[in-house]
């Protein structure tokens, strides 16, 4: 069941809660039949892009008619979704899965969303429209999460603000801790800077001539991760997820800096990844 050429006839609104959860409501048919209101068969059948097979890459939510002559299921935010890209369909009885389109989307809980203390994994999910109209879901499953916030941009740097979230203890977590720089590029020496931390909060600043002390003249991809000093502890990747932009790549967009390498000059663009990564580029100016 891969991405349709065609947009799906049937709509799904959804609504998101503040904990990470989804309700699903899609038109029902009539007042008996696959999909009416006395037809308790339906189901909510989320597909993982890439899987290999269904049992990490199906999900099958059970659709139960309403009031208001609707069909609801929920996805709970307890319920393990992988990371990934969710295809949304909908079945009945025996019938082949049927891909949805999106409806009306009721996103205002995952605005600024501040999760609450827990080591738990932290679950996002953002539904969104696919290029060829179709419903489908952007699902996060981290811990420990580093949720970017304010990047400020000056001559020859990048100023960073985030917050920590999913570990027991998030300012000592910090305490020690450093941002890393990881080049895509094996070869490259890993890039580490001190944070500022207040509490969960942290900020650090990202010099883009460091950076370019490695650079061959090629494209680098710098992923910027936080590193606690408890080396048995798992590091956190910066990203930003916690708002209801589900592609930040295009939408979040930042200038380039010139900087100078050893082997001249080069273009240093933060920018957030196709699964909202934050990650740095450097690269021979266009």
């Amino acid at each position: 069941m891969s991405e349709a050429p065609e947009a799906a006839s049937v709509r799904a609104d959804c609504v998101a809660d503040s904990a990470g959860g989804l309700t699903f409501h899609i038109a029902g048919g009539a007042r008996s039949g696959p999909g009416g209101h006395d037809d308790w068969s339906g189901a909510l059948v989320l597909v993982r892009r890439g899987a290999a097979d269904t049992l990490d890459g199906e999900v099958r939510l059970p659709l139960g008619p309403t009031a208001d002559g609707r069909l609801q299921a929920a996805l709970p935010s307890n319920v393990a979704l992988p990371e990934g890209r969710w295809d949304v369909h909908v079945a009945y009885r025996d019938t082949e899965p049927q891909r949805l389109a999106p409806g009306l989307n009721d996103l205002r809980s995952l605005v600024d969303r501040r999760p609450g203390p827990s080591t738990s994994p932290l679950s996002v999910r953002i539904p969104y429209a696919t290029k060829h109209g179709n419903l489908s879901l952007r699902s996060w499953r981290r811990a420990p999460h580093a949720e970017a916030g304010e990047i400020r941009l000056e001559d020859d740097a990048m100023a960073v603000r985030g917050r920590l979230y999913r570990v027991a203890y998030p300012s000592e977590w910090l305490a020690e801790a450093v941002v890393e720089a990881r080049c895509r590029r094996g070869a490259a020496p890993v890039w580490t800077a001190p944070l500022v931390v207040d509490g969960p909060d942290f900020s650090f600043t990202l010099s883009y001539p460091e950076l370019a002390r490695s650079w061959d003249g090629g494209a680098h991809v710098w992923d910027l991760w936080l590193r606690p000093a408890d080396e048995t502890m798992a590091p956190a990747r910066l990203a930003r997820i916690l708002d209801d932009v589900a592609d930040k790549k295009e939408i979040f967009t930042y200038p380039p800096r010139t900087v100078t390498g050893r082997h001249g000059e080069a273009q240093a663009q933060p920018y957030y990844t196709r699964d909202n990564d934050l990650a740095v580029r450097i690269e021979a100016p266009a």
